[in-house]
């Protein structure tokens, strides 16, 4: 067993509500600068919908992601030699059309106008050229249309659907979304890293973050196209990738993430995951129906006293076992079985994990009613959101998974209208969490981290002063025997 650590997150869904303030946080810590005005870190999608870059799920046009050859898992992009042969011309890179030229406004047209009958105007240009250009996509073009025939019609998970289910999303009286915040997964099987040929990409050893070495990288772009999320961006000004680096200078100094920090919905939950390192190839290899299951299992029991001391044979600080112990995601992710990854079919184990929407509440049925009781939530067989679409974006087209989720939402739903409305009875709330597998225990403590906690309790930070030691001239050993990744933290830092 090789046990390692992971900094990981969930997002609850069900509470995004599509302000973006998340990305604009990101924008201006990371990518407000030239060359990087088109990388959006963090982006808010809105689904059914084509996202950013433009149908970035259709990996039969990107190959991105890993696929199984035989016993073997292999790059969609390829080997390492046809990845060099790739260097020059890569028809699987994604152009600046799949995102957007990046644009502003000549606001001197306004300023500088001369006195006139006519409204001055600032036309477009272009932040690449600097020459006037038309407007024809942003980062979140397709925003709020997802029940238009136009962006929903394309969603690559759409097109998978009956013809009758597609008709029920595009009706316009029967529109539904939800909204998909996105960031780098921090992948533990990331095709960026193993596709990079200068190997400039890394996953950090005592959190798991990815990260680039701006020194090392050439600028190849392989990462861009083995990358199935698309999150990793090629700086035109600088020549160099970069990419969500999970703002770990933050955490470094006990601070959360400044999209988790900023988040409105309060739908972001951060901590640390124990996992078996050993494992991660046979997870990987699983049918894509069983992946979500097989990255479940590889995740740890942080109270396991077996599991506590392989953690300390491997390296890993009690500190941090203690931080996954408190970790949000481990109770999302392993406890509760809420959270599930992001199109696990792409075999990347990523550790950025979603709960499922159950919004709207209204069901299919009661479109149009005025029924305010009785059946007005929705219920698992009356969904708006067809099964099958949830199922191709979180759980490798294994319905099952998804429908595991629902019902546990469901009952802790009717549990909180059972004691908060009272129009339910106790038996009704009880048969709905014997449905779920779920006792009353258990729905409380999903309620209370969902709707209740404080950001100490949603953003569980392990203690990280790596940098620290570095600075003071500290040897590996010292360090891991004296700082014991906290031990030397003032009070007000301690996790």
């Amino acid at each position: 067993m090789n046990i390692r650590a992971q900094v990981s997150s969930v997002f609850h869904l069900d509470k995004c509500i599509g302000c973006h303030t998340c990305s604009i946080a990101c924008k201006n810590l990371w990518t407000d600068r030239k060359g990087a005005e088109y990388m959006w870190w963090n982006n808010v999608e809105t689904k059914p919908g084509t996202g950013y870059p433009t149908k970035w799920e259709d990996q039969e046009r990107y190959n991105g992601g890993w696929e199984r050859s035989g016993s073997q898992l292999n790059l969609k992009l390829g080997g390492r030699a046809s990845l060099i042969g790739k260097i020059f011309h890569n028809p699987s890179l994604p152009t600046m059309d799949d995102y957007y030229e990046p644009f502003t406004y000549r606001y001197s047209d306004l300023t500088s106008a001369p006195a006139g009958d006519d409204q001055p105007t600032a036309r477009p240009v272009s932040m690449v050229s600097g020459k006037p250009m038309k407007i024809e996509a942003g980062p979140n073009w397709d925003d709020d249309l997802s029940g238009s025939n136009i962006y929903a019609a394309n969603d690559p998970g759409v097109v998978q659907l009956s013809v009758e289910e597609q008709q029920q999303l595009f009706a316009i009286e029967k529109m539904v979304f939800f909204h998909l915040p996105r960031i780098c997964n921090h992948c533990l099987n990331a095709g960026c890293v193993a596709s990079c040929p200068s190997g400039a990409i890394y996953k950090r050893g005592e959190d798991g973050i990815v990260l680039i070495n701006q020194d090392k990288c050439r600028g190849w772009r392989m990462c861009v196209s083995a990358c199935p999320y698309k999150k990793t961006y090629y700086g035109w000004s600088s020549g160099k990738s970069e990419k969500c680096i999970l703002c770990y200078p933050r955490q470094e100094a006990g601070e959360a993430p400044g999209c988790f920090h900023s988040c409105v919905g309060r739908i972001r939950f951060l901590g640390v995951l124990l996992y078996d390192a050993d494992r991660i190839e046979s997870a990987a290899m699983q049918g894509d129906k069983e992946l979500v299951a097989a990255q479940r299992e590889m995740i740890l029991d942080p109270f396991d006293p077996q599991v506590i001391a392989e953690a300390k044979r491997s390296g890993v600080p009690e500190e941090v076992v203690k931080a996954a112990q408190k970790s949000p995601v481990y109770k999302f992710v392993k406890e509760w079985g809420l959270a599930l990854p992001l199109h696990p079919e792409f075999r990347t184990l990523p550790m950025l994990f979603y709960v499922p929407p159950l919004l709207p509440v209204l069901s299919m049925d009661n479109l149009g009613k005025q029924k305010l009781a009785d059946d007005f939530f929705t219920t698992l067989e009356r969904a708006r959101l067809p099964m099958q679409y949830l199922a191709g974006l979180f759980a490798g087209g294994n319905e099952e998974e998804v429908k595991a989720v629902y019902r546990k939402l469901i009952a802790v739903r009717l549990q909180r209208r059972h004691l908060s409305v009272g129009d339910l009875s106790a038996e009704e709330a009880a048969k709905a969490c014997a449905a779920a597998e779920l006792n009353s225990e258990t729905v409380d403590a999903i309620y209370r981290m969902t709707a209740l906690t404080r950001i100490k309790e949603r953003i569980v930070i392990p203690p990280m002063l790596r940098e620290q030691a570095i600075e003071a001239g500290m040897d590996p050993e010292q360090y891991k025997q004296e700082m014991g990744f906290g031990s030397r933290l003032p009070p007000k830092r301690r996790w």
